[in-house]
């Protein structure tokens, strides 16, 4: 579930983002309605408008998930607050330039984000946040500890770097889709292998 509230923001950019493309008429309507008043010239051109609609819908989302945690009174995380501010930024650029580019950047730069936190907190403040966030759980040595922090950074890095190459060398739909089924996909992956990675160690604890 909280991969699911994680990915929430992503699955409605690229469900508005699909329903613009097949609806090309209804979203340029729309656009045109809502967000003539903030964009460079004051028209949407059609061409943009589903990118425009995901990407306003995105960060609806965002904020929507803040509230809901604020309203929970649950803590909020400093990567959902990294997250909003990227996407206010880069968003807000694409819809008042009516750019594509800048959101594309989005996802590289949160994921970058991420591992420059873990790798900045573990080489000078000596934290290791995976084991911050896992040690109630689990109970592991500490150079294992610290491979899978590096683990982490590396799936951050190659994460940013995969999806700029498919943004500049494939079409913004078959992005839209890489966003979603690839973010999602990788992560699962990647954390079944991590899972496998741990078992010969959580096996090997004293019972």
């Amino acid at each position: 579930m909280k991969l699911l509230f994680d990915f929430f923001p992503v699955i409605l950019f690229f469900s508005v983002f699909k329903w613009g493309e097949t609806h090309a008429d209804s979203a340029h309507a729309l656009a045109t309605d809502y967000l003539s008043a903030f964009v460079s010239g004051g028209a949407v051109a059609p061409t943009t408008a589903p990118i425009l609609l995901a990407t306003v819908i995105a960060f609806a989302a965002t904020v929507l998930q803040i509230l809901y945690l604020l309203a929970r009174r649950e803590k909020i995380h400093g990567t959902l607050w990294m997250s909003l501010g990227i996407i206010a930024i880069l968003g807000g650029a694409t819809v008042y330039f009516q750019n594509e580019t800048f959101i594309k950047w989005k996802p590289t730069i949160l994921y970058w984000g991420f591992a420059s936190v873990f790798l900045i907190s573990s080489a000078f403040f000596h934290r290791n946040l995976m084991r911050m966030s896992m040690q109630e759980q689990v109970k592991l040595p500490d150079p294992v500890w610290e491979r899978l922090n590096v683990a982490w950074i590396m799936f951050f890095v190659l994460q940013g770097a995969l999806n700029l190459y498919v943004a500049y060398t494939f079409s913004t739909s078959t992005w839209a889709s890489f966003k979603l089924f690839g973010g999602i996909g990788l992560t699962f992956a990647f954390i079944i292998a991590q899972t496998f990675f741990l078992a010969k160690y959580l096996e090997e604890e004293p019972k």
